[in-house]
């Protein structure tokens, strides 16, 4: 195992924080990329990434790893460092507002540019091409803040790997994914292994988040070259059920389903990869604009109605948000069938608070797809 640690800008006087990431493997076979915590106050992706730690540092001694892993298990140090009263708030840079997971370099242009008229028959020169292209167009970003140096830190890591993993987890909810329809294919294996049932795609969801701002580049040459660009990263997000789902039990089962999906694409050779315990009719892929975000429009108490991981059908409640002070009690229904697959944390809502999301079946939704 190779620790290197990656430095960012200095945000002021006496203060300093860096990328740790940790490199297992030869490169001689597939690349994946693994981080967890890039919403820093989203931990269960934290401690499944060690747990892959140990595992990963026994299966390397073993000569069992053919290929490249890179885990970065705290990917977001900025996040992590606020507190507000106790309260840890890692999903927004307090500076500035900026939501960590957005706003990620769009290499397209450049890459392109870099690449026309450059393109053979040979598609592994090519991958190798645009490979550099994207490292090279990456490596230019010129930034001059903690937060892009951070961007640009993790870019850096994975922007030539063949498969990129972000862990993150959502407020209360099941197991679930994002990913492309460029990647779903190739990651699919990932998902059954983990059991999520809920597993959300979009090519554009807008607001350039970190998982989708390679694989994207991929895509969008493939539509512009056609067969002279080959399939050469696919990325997912994980959703590792809610915040507080942080347990042995828990994480043992996220790290092996991940081990279990390295195995599969032979990066790892110790053994078979295991059967995966929920049958593969079971995981199915949605519409990522076919998810209903449900909100508040009143402030008052959150009394949720119904169970995370049930078939919710049309106009059925959701939730109640009443108002103590006035008796007012406001009903959130669903306005389409699906599954229940997150649930505020929160007791009390604001008005316009996100409360809950349906994963259906009928696009409902189009443009920025994203939570705030």
């Amino acid at each position: 195992m190779k620790h290197i640690t990656s430095p960012l800008i200095s945000p002021s006087l006496g203060t300093s924080r860096a990328i740790d990431s940790f490199h297992f493997g030869t490169g001689n076979g597939p690349k994946v990329y693994l981080q967890a915590s890039l919403h820093a106050d989203e931990i269960p992706g934290m401690l499944a990434a060690w747990k892959l730690k140990q595992q990963l540092i026994t299966l390397e001694q073993q000569g069992h790893i053919q290929g490249e892993i890179i885990l970065v298990p705290v990917a977001n140090p900025i996040g992590l460092n606020q507190h507000l009263m106790d309260i840890p708030l890692g999903r927004y840079e307090l500076e500035n507002g900026f939501n960590f997971n957005r706003g990620y370099l769009d290499t397209f242009e450049q890459v392109k540019q870099r690449i026309d008229g450059q393109l053979g028959e040979d598609l592994s020169k090519n991958r190798q091409l645009i490979r550099s292209a994207i490292k090279q167009a990456v490596n230019d970003w010129y930034v001059d803040t903690e937060f892009h140096s951070m961007q640009k830190a993790l870019l850096s890591l994975c922007c030539d790997a063949d498969y990129i993993i972000d862990m993150h987890c959502d407020f209360e909810a099941i197991q679930h994914t994002y990913s492309t329809h460029y990647s779903w294919d190739s990651v699919k294996p990932l998902a059954h292994y983990l059991g999520a049932q809920v597993n959300m795609l979009a090519d554009e969801t807008g607001g350039n988040p970190f998982d989708s701002s390679i694989d994207m580049v991929w895509k969008r040459l493939t539509d512009c070259y056609g067969e002279k660009i080959p399939k050469a990263c696919q990325a997912i997000t994980l959703e590792l059920c809610g915040q507080n789902n942080v347990s042995h039990e828990k994480s043992d089962h996220d790290a092996n389903a991940i081990l279990n999906f390295m195995r599969s694409i032979h990066l790892i050779t110790d053994k078979p990869p295991a059967l995966p315990s929920h049958p593969e009719s079971s995981i199915q892929a949605k519409l990522l604009a076919a998810v209903e975000p449900l909100k508040s429009q009143t402030s008052g108490v959150v009394v949720q109605c119904a169970e995370l991981d049930s078939h919710i059908v049309a106009g059925q409640l959701i939730a109640e948000v009443i108002d103590p002070i006035s008796d007012n009690v406001e009903q959130i229904r669903a306005n389409q069938s699906g599954i229940l697959f997150s649930f505020t944390m929160r007791k009390t809502a604001t008005a316009g608070m996100l409360v809950a999301h349906i994963a259906g079946d009928d696009v409902i939704r189009s443009g920025y797809l994203l939570a705030p």
